[in-house]
């Protein structure tokens, strides 16, 4: 099956390195900003308006280690908690996210079964503890001139993961 929402988790290793984090808030605002208009104000994957989060879509070298930025996407926070299933369940067990609703929200989007969504997340979960496995070199891709543009002291550099 073609899934249209899919779950992407972050290697454990690479947490929290992500543009919010390394770039002054007014820079990272901007290019949110932007992502939305992109999107028509819309969700990139359901179409659905209203409060939007901006989504980083990294790429995954999985023999050299490297993650590799390579865009964006406007995502409503029903999607946006299904690309991080894992931080959805632990704020599911501290009562600040209703876990059934985000996986209702798979299922809807993909017009699947709950059968489908836990193999996927199956599949997530096995791809994610390989990854995590390992350090991952940071490459920011298009938007490497834009960190060092920024001046960020918050640069994460491949030193401070390796």
């Amino acid at each position: 099956m073609n899934l249209r929402l899919v779950i992407e988790l972050v290697p454990s290793t690479a947490w929290y390195t992500n543009m919010r984090k390394v770039l002054p808030r007014k820079v990272w605002d901007n290019i949110r900003k932007s992502v939305y208009a992109e999107y028509g104000h819309r969700c990139g994957i359901c179409g659905a308006t209203g409060r939007l989060e901006c989504h980083e879509r990294w790429e995954y070298d999985d023999e050299q280690h490297i993650q590799t930025l390579r865009g964006f996407v406007a995502l409503c926070p029903l999607c946006h908690r299904v690309k991080h299933i894992g931080l959805a369940g632990i704020h599911a067990n501290k009562g600040i996210v209703d876990y059934e609703k985000i996986v209702q929200h798979f299922m809807n989007v993909n017009g699947c079964d709950r059968d489908t969504f836990e193999q996927h997340k199956k599949q997530a979960f096995a791809q994610w503890r390989q990854r995590s496995q390992y350090k991952w070199q940071i490459d920011f891709g298009p938007y490497q001139s834009i960190v060092e543009g920024a001046g960020s002291s918050k640069v994460p550099y491949t030193s401070e993961f390796m």
